[in-house]
């Protein structure tokens, strides 16, 4: 019965897919407007450390210090529940995960390559010395 064609000649299934689109259009908007509206949050909370930082500057460094890192945290948690922000959160999971596959080098062959690579500066070094040297010569030549 779903499929049967309806008065505006859409079938159930044309009609339920436009209404699941007209909700899932809805959710994102509002989600976009609770994301600006967490956004806003976040952009007051570091307003008004830097303000309370100044106005209270006469106080103590390391209370104020406190009274940052604070803030810091509470609009960092903010921002975080964001989708802006639950993108980073995976995306910083993710290289954390990349990083723990990565096979370091040994103690020995990171020294072997730094090692073959402080040869090479010391030979490329005396190349473009000596090209500088053998260049300034022959302008000093031709010059007088």
């Amino acid at each position: 019965m779903g499929n049967l064609p309806s008065r505006l000649g859409q079938t159930g299934l044309e009609q339920r897919g436009r209404c699941q689109a007209q909700v899932a259009r809805r959710t994102t908007e509002s989600g976009l407007i609770g994301d600006w509206l967490k956004w806003a949050v976040v952009v007051a909370l570091v307003a008004v450390g830097v303000v309370g930082n100044w106005y209270y500057g006469d106080y103590s460094l390391l209370i104020r210090a406190l009274a940052l890192v604070a803030i810091a945290a509470v609009a960092g948690y903010v921002a975080s529940r964001t989708e802006r922000g639950q993108r980073v959160i995976t995306l910083g999971r993710e290289a954390r995960a990349e990083i723990r596959r990565v096979v370091w080098p040994t103690r020995q062959e990171a020294t072997q390559t730094t090692a073959i690579v402080l040869i090479l500066i010391l030979i490329f070094s005396a190349i473009l010395w000596g090209l500088d040297s053998l260049l300034s010569w022959f302008v000093q030549m031709v010059i007088g």
